[in-house]
């Protein structure tokens, strides 16, 4: 975890960022949908705002970066300025209805994550998105620089990561049972002509097909799985495997040979060497090279469910390479 070599230009990178129309409103659309449906991961809004501590900052705060972006509030009791600023945040955070979930943090209480981030005063804030810590700002800072820096980070969060936040549910229950989801229309006669097309080999048939129900239903999750799977199975239908492992055995820095080697390794279903392959990829690698493979190791999650535990333990090992 080596946070403290950070600079504020971190802050300048997100604002460099111009908001992409389209993606943008697809994000939108799925996560004002998710809500309207009491998905499973609605949340009520009081759990947008959570108290983390070093014990559960990977569990809370690494893991959660990979659906939302997650703001770190570093403050103390005996801090004036926290005392001012942290209401602010718990009060956006509401109001951002699950575009950023809000963690705070006791530095009295979690020295070692201070130090880690490399904190000099506080009140602090940081961000991590997907697993990569940005710093936001120091001190009370004015209500609009704050909007505009958050806005700043959920269009990164959108465009580059996809993360569309987690869907909030105004009437659920405290810790109580959340109303399961239900699918938003009839879309048994695309899913079958997805099915069929598959059959029959039609891999470009059945990616539109699933596509057509996303383009409706952006949180579809059968349409999102055969998706992610019906790309797959187009990427390696016109590889040769042989020489696919040949080229990545001889070539371990060619990002886009352990790409392809991935992939055929989860057709293969050898999930958790494809999954192992790509994160020692992000390891070793920066740039544009890095955010290929964390991309693509991120839809063979999705390929093969985010419940499955081969796929928690694959996001905490990126975790780990990333921060």
């Amino acid at each position: 975890m080596q946070p403290r070599n950070m600079s504020m230009s971190g802050v300048v990178d997100l604002a460099a960022v111009k908001a992409a129309g389209e993606a943008k409103a697809k994000a939108e659309q799925a996560r004002a949908e998710a809500a309207r449906q009491g998905g499973s991961a609605a949340v009520p809004p009081s759990a947008l705002v959570i108290d983390v501590d070093e014990a559960g900052f990977e569990r809370d705060v690494l893991q959660r970066s990979a659906e939302v972006p997650v703001v770190l509030d570093f403050w103390a009791e005996w801090c004036e300025p926290c005392k001012q600023l942290g209401p602010l945040l718990e009060r956006l955070a509401v109001e951002y209805d699950g575009r950023f979930l809000l963690a705070k943090i006791d530095v009295d209480a979690n020295q070692m994550l201070m130090q880690q981030f490399g904190i000099q005063g506080i009140p602090a804030v940081f961000a991590v998105v997907a697993g990569q810590a940005l710093p936001l700002f120091q001190g009370a800072v004015p209500e609009a620089q704050i909007r505009e820096t958050l806005d700043q980070l959920i269009q990164i969060g959108e465009e580059r990561f996809g993360l569309t936040g987690i869907a909030v549910d105004a009437d659920a229950s405290e810790g109580g049972p959340v109303a399961e989801r239900q699918v938003v229309g009839p879309y048994d006669a695309l899913l079958e002509a997805a099915l069929s097309a598959l059959d029959a080999g039609d891999l470009a048939g059945a990616v539109q097909a699933y596509k057509n129900v996303l383009a409706d239903d952006p949180a579809h999750p059968e349409a999102k799985l055969g998706l992610a799977q019906a790309e797959l199975l187009a990427r390696v239908q016109d590889l040769d495997p042989g020489a696919v492992r040949k080229n990545a055995a001889e070539n371990p820095a060619d990002v886009t040979a352990q790409i392809a080697a991935a992939d055929l390794d989860l057709v293969g279903g050898h999930v958790q060497d494809a999954f192992g392959r790509l994160v020692e990829t992000v390891r070793r690698t920066v740039g544009e090279d890095r955010d290929a493979a964390r991309l693509r190791l991120l839809e063979l999650f999705e390929v093969i469910g985010a419940e499955d535990p081969r796929v928690t333990a694959a996001r905490q090992a990126l975790a780990r390479v990333l921060f």
